[in-house]
């Protein structure tokens, strides 16, 4: 069975001595975002774009080139050349050096994934060995590889009857948490809050199931466009103002929810009265 798109990567993945060839694929398909174009509209013509210097004005594509700014309005220009001499050589291996149990990796990490599929027939026993050796130990194999010049770290696991490859980001690639939490103020909360909010968590856990949910914009927005192309105008709706949102008492929010097994309509506030009976 053919594959939808073309490989993005064609290498061996190793495991110690082993050496497997295997192709990957983007596991993301870009075509299910609605994106939209600026468009002149006397005309109704795509808008292009002029490139401009300030204070100069248009200039020529082949005065261009890439820059860092090392400090207000300062750059460093840096060559093609000079670009292509440090690029990583594009090894075909992806090595599979460490193995680490699938709960360890920090989400914040995971940015990109593409499938890992064998080449050819020949490579299925060996790819179907290392698959099946992940699930049963609940291990991501991790490594690095070489894709358009750049080195990333990668993860490779099981998913459904193949394996998948999560390319991560790199530790400095991650903000630290502590500038946006670390204003969060401690407070001695209320242990029936706490024990409240567990069941009703407990009550809705449920296995993940991406099908359910839906981009109800994309959905708006193509609805919006096929109507548009028939020809007809669109009208908003006027939008009812917004109001402060009623402060309710947090412990009785939590009851109320547990009880009909569905969230709080209302913005849920920690009142004054609440704060002093948990301090």
């Amino acid at each position: 069975m053919p594959r939808p798109g073309r490989a993005y990567w064609k290498g061996f993945l190793r495991l110690s001595l082993v050496s497997i060839p295997v192709e990957v694929f983007s596991a993301v398909d870009s075509s299910a975002t609605v994106t939209l174009n600026q468009i002149h509209k006397p005309s109704g013509k795509r808008v292009n774009y002029t490139k401009t210097v300030k204070g100069i004005g248009p200039i020529e594509s082949a005065d261009i080139v890439k820059g860092f700014e090392v400090d207000k309005d300062v750059y460093v220009t840096i060559e093609d050349e000079e670009i292509d001499a440090i690029k990583v050589e594009s090894r075909r291996t992806l090595d599979l050096q460490q193995f680490i149990d699938v709960e360890e990796i920090d989400p914040r990490y995971f940015e990109k994934p593409f499938y890992v599929v064998p080449a050819d027939e020949h490579a299925a026993e060996g790819y179907l060995v290392i698959r099946e050796a992940l699930r049963d130990m609940k291990k991501l194999g991790v490594g690095q590889i070489t894709m358009s010049g750049r080195e990333h770290v990668v993860a490779v696991g099981p998913v459904e009857k193949g394996l998948v490859m999560e390319v991560l980001r790199y530790a400095n690639e991650v903000r630290s948490p502590k500038p946006y939490f670390s204003d969060l103020p401690q407070l001695q909360l209320d242990k029936e809050m706490v024990a409240l909010a567990r069941e009703l968590i407990s009550k809705k856990a449920a296995p993940f199931e991406p099908a359910k949910f839906h981009d109800s914009y994309a959905d708006a927005m193509r609805e919006l466009i096929a109507v548009k192309s028939k020809g007809k105008r669109i009208t908003a709706k006027p939008s009812a103002p917004a109001g402060e949102g009623k402060v309710v008492d947090l412990l009785d929010a939590l009851r109320k929810s547990l009880k009909s097994g569905a969230p709080a309509a209302t913005p849920v506030k920690r009142g004054r009265a609440a704060q002093k009976k948990a301090s």
